[in-house]
């Protein structure tokens, strides 16, 4: 797993980053098996083997380290291709979110969404790390797709990220229709025709 690219880091403290692992590890295998709703800091300091003070070091609450181990796990599946156009870099990566989207880490979002409902701390940690960490490359790509003429010049990079992955979380938090195969097919080309600029 990799670490979180928010958490300083002291030199020379071997035993201080393998507890890190340890805290983030533990938490990913307790998010693999129960609602979030029901882990507690106790409950990973205990799978971790390690004390609470030592997870207070790096977060402070669990929500915090719920979002890092999320991101931690989830980043590494959807990337951005490196070469291509700005288009195929947007519909590979949307497939790829709605594949990851389908298992467990679905449920992982729709729980911390709903545990964000009665926890307002809940939604800013998922808007400020999920959102402003994974939707960053996407950003960069469409900024990139202007510059050159291959996305509409116009276009609200914002509200092109709506757009985008607005359909998603609308199917996986209401869950009226599937994130099935169809679906997968048929959103990045509808997204496409909306973005790209007049030819």
């Amino acid at each position: 797993m990799s670490e979180p690219s928010n958490i300083s880091r002291k030199p020379g403290r071997p035993r201080s980053v393998e507890a890190q692992r340890a805290v983030l590890e533990a938490t990913a295998r307790l998010m693999e098996t129960v609602p979030v709703r029901v882990i507690t800091i106790d409950g990973i300091a205990k799978e971790a083997g390690v004390g609470k003070p030592t997870i207070y070091r790096w977060w402070d609450s669990k929500c915090a380290l719920v979002m890092d181990t999320f991101l931690a796990t989830a980043a590494p599946k959807i990337p951005f291709p490196k070469s291509g156009s700005a288009t195929d870099a947007l519909s590979l990566q949307l497939k790829r979110v709605i594949k990851l989207l389908r298992g467990r880490s679905g449920q992982i979002v729709a729980e911390i969404v709903g545990e964000g409902q009665s926890n307002p701390h809940v939604l800013e940690e998922f808007r400020r790390r999920f959102f402003t960490q994974l939707l960053a490359p996407a950003r960069a790509v469409i900024e990139r797709g202007k510059e050159i003429g291959e996305l509409d010049k116009s276009l609200d990079t914002d509200l092109a990220l709506d757009l985008i992955y607005g359909p998603i979380y609308y199917r996986l938090l209401v869950g009226h229709q599937p994130l099935d195969a169809k679906f997968s097919e048929n959103l990045p080309k509808r997204i496409v025709l909306a973005l790209r600029a007049a030819q």
